[in-house]
């Protein structure tokens, strides 16, 4: 059962056009006891005060409900800090763009939306995320947790990458590529698409294997068991070291020949708030047109 919400972050898209709607959402929150938090970027596009504002990174701590106005980068985001913080509160992400899995509600369904989360009827999704932990020379272990997926790709300058590939300790393969996505099931509808992985109902517990323009085409995706443990290793046979790994392609940097990233299920999950009478199917079918002749 979710807590009483009592008070509520705000996150909108930067540069987002929507001062009006803001506004009127923080007028709103008041009205029904619930207390406005604005991210500190946000409360500048709604003419507010900056008093009582918190980055994105320290705004999880302070709120028990995350409300993002944009698309679904926004929203991961917030996903990834809301995670990281070690917080389980529900986000409710609200659609400005023309493409969103994530941010399925629509700007007419907002404060319906709203309504049902204050009054504890709404209904959730939860999403498997994952923990990445990149242990490289010289450096501490780092931890990121991530919803879509943990990507590695080749720089500028590369013509292919080789990673070693392994699934709960035992060797899977050497992938030849322009890179490799590691997708959870929610993410099955973002770069693993693009790069010809399959749609994954995000109720599945699976995690997603997608080698990016594959040298050879036996190296195809697959779908591995949630409670897997892959670990990637960039190999460099011919001394080259420009591979990257991105996090939701939030947050990257460059790794190397002994270096090694462990992606498993993140301990935590993240809510989201459903939008009122349409699920998944239908949201490949508008966002997608999927299933269309």
């Amino acid at each position: 059962m979710t807590p009483r919400i009592q008070r509520a972050g705000i996150v909108a898209k930067q540069g987002l056009a929507a001062s009006e709607l803001l506004t009127r959402l923080g007028a709103w929150l008041r009205d029904h006891g619930v207390t406005p938090v604005f991210e500190d970027g946000t409360a500048a596009l709604a003419g507010a005060t900056r008093d009582g504002t918190f980055s994105r990174e320290d705004l999880p701590a302070q709120v028990d409900l995350i409300v993002v106005l944009g698309g679904d980068g926004t929203l991961l985001a917030m996903a990834d800090r809301t995670a990281q913080a070690g917080r389980d509160i529900p986000i409710l992400g609200v659609n400005f763009g023309s493409l969103g899995f994530l941010t399925e509600i629509r700007i007419d369904e907002l404060f319906a939306s709203l309504e049902a989360v204050v009054n504890g009827t709404a209904t959730y999704d939860e999403r498997l995320m994952l923990a990445a932990t990149a242990s490289l020379r010289g450096k501490p272990d780092e931890t990121r947790i991530v919803l879509n997926d943990v990507v590695f790709t080749k720089g500028a300058l590369s013509r292919m990458i080789e990673l070693s590939v392994s699934v709960s300790g035992r060797f899977v393969t050497c992938v030849k590529a322009d890179g490799l996505i590691i997708a959870s099931a929610t993410g099955s509808t973002a770069y693993n698409l693009a790069a010809g992985g399959p749609i994954v109902h995000p109720s599945v517990d699976a995690l997603l294997l997608t080698p990016i323009a594959p040298h050879t085409l036996t190296n195809r995706p697959v779908v591995i068991p949630g409670d897997a443990e892959v670990e990637v290793r960039p190999e460099a046979p011919h001394g080259a070291e420009d591979v990257f790994v991105t996090y939701d392609g939030q947050y990257g940097y460059p790794v190397h020949e002994g270096d090694v990233i462990h992606v498993k299920k993140a301990p935590h999950l993240l809510r989201l708030v459903k939008a009122p009478a349409r699920g998944y199917f239908e949201l490949l079918r508008e966002k997608l047109k999927w299933g269309e002749r």
